[in-house]
């Protein structure tokens, strides 16, 4: 591998990763620092209310709207600081996933749009469902598993401790220099080593491996199958390419279409989701506590998919 292809595949996205990831530390830093997760927590009061979470958990949810990474590095603080165990930390997580899929949603829909036209809007009202389901789900688990919290807990802080925009500033500095450090020795070795192995085909040979023993779905015709192996053999504009060229040919309809590309969802997500999110993941959170909150994650999001998709095939 020449040095440009070199710069190209390894060196500038993980120097772009890493300053996110800095930007993303410093950020989360402040917003605490300035006692601003009280406020934003005060938005998602009612909903963390009902799952029994704590204001930081809320201020998360609230920033996931606006950046996934921030919102974690939030969650990874409060636990550093051990005000998360690592029960509410992996319900805080899943929890965000509703806002991490409006962040991705206007991305996925113009991607998709023109390929189905409009089964696009089927697909991704059936996958926002799924991220809906997950939010409740997770809010009736944290009702039942977490304790109550004492009246007024979510905004009890609003007006506690004020301070001066440059002492805050001096304390996320502080703790941006701690912790980018433990983040960096983590992140970049992690990374290069998902990327040696993608290289070399790894992950290619998983997928492959996956693609060519997808048999007990007989539910699928040949051609949906087919939408499913480029699904995951490629990538997910290539699934699409497929599920456009064999619903405008009339070889499918609709509904196996929109079966076909929620299937290679469930299939083809998981291993991208552990390459792309589980370098930076390492750095936030450590090694196996980053594996479990993207197992978790993806087990799941598999789950509601699922259980979208098997509703959708018997009613839709």
């Amino acid at each position: 591998m020449d040095m440009a292809e070199l710069w190209r595949t390894l060196v500038w996205p993980l120097t772009r990763l890493l300053v996110s990831l800095s930007v993303g530390l410093l950020v989360a830093n402040l917003i605490e620092a300035l006692n601003w997760t009280r406020f934003m927590a005060r938005f998602a009061a009612p909903l963390i209310r009902v799952g029994h979470m704590k204001d930081v958990v809320g201020a998360s949810f609230s920033m996931g709207f606006f950046s996934g990474m921030a919102a974690n590095t939030m969650l990874a603080e409060a636990y550093a600081e051990n005000r998360l165990t690592p029960r509410e930390l992996v319900l805080a997580n899943l929890f965000n996933s509703l806002p991490t899929y409006f962040l991705h949603l206007p991305n996925m829909f113009f991607i998709t749009a023109p390929f189905l036209g409009s089964a696009a809007f089927l697909y991704v009202g059936l996958t926002l469902l799924a991220a809906i389901l997950r939010t409740l789900g997770i809010l009736f688990v944290g009702r039942l598993l977490l304790p109550p919290l004492p009246e007024g807990c979510v905004v009890c802080h609003l007006g506690e401790d004020r301070v001066t925009l440059a002492s805050a500033l001096k304390k996320s500095w502080a703790r941006f220099k701690r912790r980018i450090k433990t983040i960096a020795l983590f992140t970049i070795p992690t990374y290069v080593g998902i990327h040696f192995l993608s290289t070399h085909g790894f992950f290619g040979y998983l997928e492959k491996f996956v693609s060519e023993h997808l048999g007990g779905m007989p539910w699928l015709s040949p051609q949906a199958i087919s939408i499913v192996i480029f699904h995951m053999a490629a990538e997910f504009t290539a699934g699409l390419a497929a599920a456009g060229a064999l619903l405008g040919a009339g070889d499918l309809d609709v509904k196996q279409v929109v079966m076909a590309l929620l299937v290679g969802n469930v299939l083809s997500t998981p291993m991208r989701a552990f390459r792309h999110q589980f370098p930076y993941y390492a750095g936030i959170f450590k090694p196996a506590m980053a594996i479990r909150l993207i197992a978790w994650n993806q087990a799941f999001r598999a789950a509601t998919i699922i259980i979208v998709a098997v509703g959708y095939y018997f009613l839709g």
